[in-house]
């Protein structure tokens, strides 16, 4: 039986198709459109997650699918956006009218898209926001019981949920409604702080360890949260319910300074210490709000498990703090914790939620995307000119970590797409983390980014505890520890508060990648790499060879092993480089 989970419409489109309750595959648009958080109907990555159950969507159609499950309720969805702005008439009447037409040819005509765009006239099922969230944590975490919490921008009404999970029965017993949202607040801060609405948040999360918490005071004007994590915004400070503005005026004044100007491309405005200060401020109430609730679902359920989604799940500091601070024994966060995981978790809710199948173990693997083999690769290098060496499965080890521990950067290309926003192994840049200006070359001359950005580490997951103040795996990146001060420094990974954000690897998980930190350490001792995601600002992810050719040739990469493959930057053809340089505009 195959179970299509869909989530589009609003950012980061996505499709997972689950087969007799096993994940086969899932994958978001962005990936094939190269189209940063892209909220369109998700008509490539259905294509792909159908052929990876040996369907052909222009040859099979979608007849070898048992139903389509979406990740939220539209029709609720609009019946809030009519409130709210009912609610606050005439104020937003113009944002209101605009907003109509999308809600309608989207949202409300899913089934009229399906049958346009794939040929589907199957059963049509709808899961809620956050309980979509919820099973996309619950049902992949592998226990038999769990407390779990949600907490995003918006659902349908829904900002935050919490409930039990138990076997696979799945009940949410308490919300937080819409307009009062930490995620919101999260938002509005990341745009009074000049940077971009559901793209750039983990900017203000990686800007905070930089500021000191002197505006909490003034936050907490804003936002009142209660003993048990519960909150409510003031909204005399917000138009985000019926307005076009994250913010009112009211804001800014309670802040004492005006909004940074939104960052444009290649026009940076200066960040100045107020930014950091604030940024720091938002994080402590973030943090404090999110161990308050925790603390309240366990209580409340009596489960010390606790499973995390929804889009302030991917703030890894404030997870970090709820494993030290909250009485739970441990915390189990979806890799595709924001909207995207929706898809996984509407497919699950229907095949664990409502036909009460057997649950699955814990998600066996984050590597849920396509995959391409050896002649795919060759074929890409082949057309573009490529100078590389084949080297088997040894000598690819051997000559990537002699790469490394010369201090180069190496873009590392294996395997399926990797499941979420986090590169973890398959589609990564690495670097070593003991030089002190790998950092600063990392973010200047192949991310092209903020110089204030972090880079985590991954370490073998049994050497984890030697080198962190971590006690357990963090196998998709949503913790953040303590460096541990007693060992050798790792100046390119370590943030400037003392922490990381930290890739635990074993060999179930990746033999290749593990073998590749292995023998790493070996060589130096230090069992830790950089890892940071191949692409460089403002684009997603690489997820075909010729992303990660064009991202290789675009930047300054040293190296690039992808696949079998070993590319020197040094040893290209002057006439591929020229091209390179043509295309991208380079000096």
């Amino acid at each position: 039986m195959r179970i299509l989970g869909l989530s589009c419409f609003y950012h980061d489109a996505a499709a997972c198709l689950i087969e007799d309750g096993r994940i086969v595959a899932a994958v978001t648009e962005e990936a094939f459109s190269r189209k940063k958080h892209d909220s369109g109907f998700p008509k490539e990555a259905i294509r792909y997650v159908l052929a990876e159950s040996g369907l052909n969507l222009s040859r099979d159609g979608m007849r070898g699918v048992d139903a389509v499950v979406f990740y939220d309720k539209p029709f609720r969805k609009f019946d809030r956006s009519i409130r709210s702005h009912v609610d606050r008439f005439p104020s937003g009447l113009g944002a209101f009218v605009r907003r109509l037409p999308s809600v309608i040819n989207h949202e409300l005509r899913l089934g009229k898209l399906l049958k346009d765009e794939v040929d589907y006239g199957g059963p049509l099922l709808y899961s809620e926001h956050h309980l979509s969230h919820a099973a996309s944590a619950f049902f992949c975490s592998g226990w038999d019981e769990a407390g779990v919490l949600t907490v995003d921008g918006v659902g349908e009404w829904a900002t935050s949920s919490w409930g039990a999970g138990r076997q696979n029965s799945l009940v949410l017993e308490g919300e937080t409604r819409f307009p009062h949202s930490l995620g919101l607040l999260y938002s509005a801060f990341t745009y009074y702080l000049g940077f971009k609405i559901n793209s750039a948040e983990y900017k203000v999360m990686g800007l905070a360890p930089y500021g000191q918490p002197n505006y909490v005071d003034a936050i907490r004007k804003m936002v009142h949260v209660k003993d048990d994590g519960s909150f409510r915004l003031d909204m005399q400070y917000f138009d985000f319910d019926a307005g076009e503005n994250m913010f009112t005026r009211a804001f800014e004044q309670v802040m004492g300074q005006p909004a940074r100007p939104l960052e444009r491309p290649n026009q940076e405005v200066e960040l100045t210490q107020f930014h950091k200060d604030v940024a720091r401020s938002l994080q402590e109430v973030v943090d404090d709000t999110m161990v308050r609730l925790a603390t309240h679902v366990v209580r409340t359920t009596g489960l010390p498990r606790l499973c995390l989604a929804g889009g302030v799940a991917l703030n890894c500091v404030a997870n970090g703090e709820i494993l030290r601070r909250a009485p739970v024994d441990d915390v189990f966060v979806q890799p595709s914790a924001g909207d995207a995981g929706g898809a996984m978790g509407a497919a699950l809710w229907a095949w664990n939620g409502l036909l009460k199948k057997p649950r699955l173990p814990r998600l066996p693997s984050v590597y849920l995307g396509p995959a391409y083999d050896d002649d795919a690769v060759q074929a890409v290098l082949d057309e573009a000119g490529a100078r590389y060496v084949r080297l088997d499965r040894e000598a690819l080890l051997a000559r990537t970590v002699e790469l490394l521990a010369e201090s180069k950067v190496v873009g590392w290309f294996h395997g399926r797409f990797e499941w979420g926003p986090r590169a973890l192994g398959h589609r990564s840049i690495l670097g070593d983390p003991r030089d002190p200006e790998m950092r600063d070359i990392i973010n200047r001359k192949i991310k092209m980014r903020e110089g204030f950005r972090p880079f985590a580490p991954v370490v073998l997951e049994e050497r984890v505890s030697d080198w962190f103040q971590l006690d357990r795996p963090s196998p998709y990146m949503l913790l953040v520890a303590p460096v541990n001060p007693e060992r050798p420094a790792l100046p390119a990974t370590t943030h400037v508060d003392g922490s990381a954000r930290i890739q635990t690897i074993s060999r179930d998980q990746d033999a290749l990648y593990y073998d590749l930190v292995a023998q790493f350490g070996a060589r130096t001792g230090v069992p830790v790499l950089i890892n940071t995601s191949m692409n460089v600002r403002g684009e997603p992810m690489v997820c075909s060879p010729l992303d990660g050719w064009r991202c290789f040739m675009r930047t300054g990469m040293d190296a690039l092993v992808i696949g079998s493959f070993v590319l020197l930057k040094e040893e290209q053809p002057a006439v591929v480089l020229k091209s390179a340089a043509d295309e991208f505009g380079l000096d």
